[in-house]
């Protein structure tokens, strides 16, 4: 999240969907991202399924990073 790699997250019962996309389409760990947010999703209470989707638009910039991250990165 503090990344701003998120972009938005839909429940609808019991189905988590989130948009979200990577650094850059070559990140070598987008899979790894990935992943970790559906496993994580998966285990909050009442959540049974998880949506990960992959979008471009809008894409990433360091200006999405968190500010309070932004500062401490010094960027």
């Amino acid at each position: 999240m503090d990344l701003g790699l998120v972009y938005g997250v839909r429940v609808d019962g019991a189905v988590v969907s989130v948009d979200m996309t990577l650094t850059s389409p070559g990140c070598p760990s987008g899979p790894e991202i990935m992943g970790d947010a559906e496993k994580q999703l998966r285990t909050l209470p009442g959540v049974e399924d998880v949506k990960i989707n992959l979008v471009w638009a809008p894409f990433w910039s360091p200006d999405r990073i968190e500010p309070r991250v932004r500062a401490y990165l010094g960027l």
